[in-house]
């Protein structure tokens, strides 16, 4: 058979060559330039991304007469033995068939024969994770201390498996999955030099099933030439392929757009009148929704793995979709996708879960109804405006009892500042009373935060409170009362013992507001007691109260 595949057809030769693994590749031309090769490599990564090809390489450049610094030359008599398997100095092993101790005994013995022609003997395993217990046990010694001849390179796509004394004694690469534009540009220029026509749709088909494995990709390039011939079309290579138009997500969406229902029911018919699996179109439809979170989210579509022509459909979703509404999409979708395994009927749920997504409510109009109610409702404006007037009204009345009665109390002297002679002189050390007590009692100074030095009755310093609730939380923590008590004794050198009260301005105040607040209820003008109860409906919500504190 004359024909060659073109994964072996197109196989690198230089480490040039080699795609998508520069990492790799620049750091073993550096080590053989700067003649610092290793003993012992191991290769690790997913299949068909060119681990065994850099192997190969490896070998021919350590091996090559006339090497052109990192690379071999290609053309000398080792290059060219090396090209057709004819060299004794390179020898492959699949660790998968040759697994058991006695190969691995084998080898240790040939281990010590010095290269028959080159400058090394190189060993390349293959599938290395394959060897038993007692085979990795038996290559542990010969791998630590190799004769100076020798180099192994160890190949792996799972790399989990190789003890941990092994990957001790190799240097370790681990070699990336292929982007999917290096892939299209590798398919390309092999489509170009074998005369091939083939559209950027069809590229990005077979580079998406490759999954990032380049030998795949290659593969596949080859059965659709073989079925569509020298001239490659897109309608031709989706119908091969069973894969799922994407016009259907973009309908989709637009149904969603629209609250389309009816659009649900033809889209699942269309799906399954073309045999096309319910799971591989939800999959597809997480992808779709992310495309349009990525377009939406950067502007641009170079996180798009699609065509070209694609990209362009998605660019225009930007302002469309909110971020918040794409996120409840694609979790409503995901969640779904694993419900959908385990329902009996495939198709049944398939329809429930589109219509689902058609029924979704744009969070924004959600908002919009509640700021529209705002608007439209005077009478609410009305209860806010009395309630901040007599909240207004209550902060003025306790400033003014705040203030220094007397001009007495403010010519003070810093000297006679701290001394507790009179209720004037108290009250002009109250500040810093209370800055004391912030430091030493942060947890239970809220209780006398606001509190004030009414008048002074024989041994009792009268302190006026906010509030009843004040005064029941301090008189039920005698503790903190005698602390209070002390303090007072060592700042303002008398043995006064605190009497609490409350402030009978401010308690009326309070109990005038709270009667207030009761019998304010919510009143809505006709109009807006309908957009009201809508809300309600939207929301499937609850008037709990109508009042100041409602919860709305």
């Amino acid at each position: 058979m004359s024909f060659l595949v073109t994964a072996r057809k197109w196989r690198p030769r230089f480490f040039a060559d080699v795609v998508g693994q520069e990492h790799i590749t620049k750091t073993i031309t550096n080590a053989i330039i700067k003649n610092r090769v290793a003993h012992a490599y191991i290769f690790a990564g997913p299949r068909g991304v060119g681990k065994t090809t850099t192997a190969r390489i490896l070998a021919k450049r350590l091996n090559c007469t006339s090497p052109l610094d990192g690379e071999p030359c290609d053309k000398c008599k080792m290059c060219q033995s090396f090209n057709t398997s004819q060299s004794m100095d390179v020898i492959e092993i699949d660790g998968a068939s040759n697994r058991r101790i006695e190969e691995i005994r084998s080898l240790r013995e040939t281990v010590q024969y010095t290269p028959t022609s080159g400058q090394y003997k190189v060993y390349i395993i293959d599938e290395v994770h394959m060897l038993t217990t007692e085979s990795f046990n038996a290559l542990l010694k010969t791998l630590e201390e190799p004769p100076s001849h020798t180099i192994f390179i160890f190949a792996t796509t799972d790399v989990h498996k190789v003890p941990a004394t092994i990957l001790s004694r190799c240097q370790r690469f681990d070699f990336r999955r292929i982007e999917l534009h290096i892939i299209k540009e590798l398919l390309s220029k092999i489509a170009v030099a074998e005369g091939i026509a083939v559209d950027d749709n069809s590229l990005t088909v077979i580079a998406k099933k490759a999954d990032g494995a380049l030998r795949d990709a290659e593969s596949l390039f080859d059965q659709v030439v073989s079925y569509c011939g020298s001239n490659v079309d897109f309608s031709v290579v989706r119908e091969m392929f069973n894969i799922i138009n994407d016009e259907l997500y973009f309908e989709l969406s637009e149904a969603v757009l629209q609250n389309n229902f009816a659009a649900t029911f033809d889209i699942t018919s269309k799906i399954y009148s073309n045999g096309w699996n319910s799971l591989d179109f939800l999959n597809g439809l997480i992808e779709h929704y992310r495309n349009i979170l990525a377009a939406s989210v950067t502007g641009t579509s170079k996180h798009l793995e699609v065509s070209e022509e694609i990209k362009s459909r998605y660019k225009k979703y930007k302002g469309v979709y909110s971020e918040g509404d794409l996120l409840r999409i694609l979790n409503f979708l995901n969640r779904s996708f694993y419900e959908i395994k385990s329902f009996p009927n495939e198709k049944l749920k398939l329809e429930l879960i589109l219509a689902h997504l058609v029924g979704f409510e744009k969070s924004s109009s959600i908002s919009e109804i509640i700021k529209s109610l705002g608007q439209i409702d005077p009478e609410k404006k009305k209860h806010e405006q009395k309630l901040n007037s007599a909240q207004n009204q209550k902060n003025e009345t306790k400033k003014e009892n705040q203030q220094p009665e007397s001009v007495t109390e403010t010519a003070v002297t810093a000297e006679n500042r701290l001394s507790g002679n009179s209720i004037e002189e108290i009250r002009g050390g109250w500040e810093y009373f209370l800055s004391v007590i912030r430091e030493k009692k942060r947890i239970n100074f809220n209780l006398i935060d606001s509190s004030y030095p009414e008048k002074i009755e024989g041994n009792f310093l009268i302190i006026s409170l906010a509030s009843g609730n004040g005064k029941s939380a301090l008189e039920s923590q005698p503790q903190f009362v005698q602390f209070l008590n002390k303090e007072i004794e060592s700042i303002f050198s008398r043995p006064y013992i605190l009497k609490f009260e409350v402030n009978k301005k401010n308690e009326a105040l309070a109990a005038n507001e709270e009667s207030a607040d009761k019998q304010t209820d919510l009143i809505l003008s006709p109009e807006s007691a309908e957009l009201f109860e809508a809300v309600k409906e939207v929301l499937n919500g609850a008037v709990i109260s109508t009042g100041k504190n409602a919860l709305k």
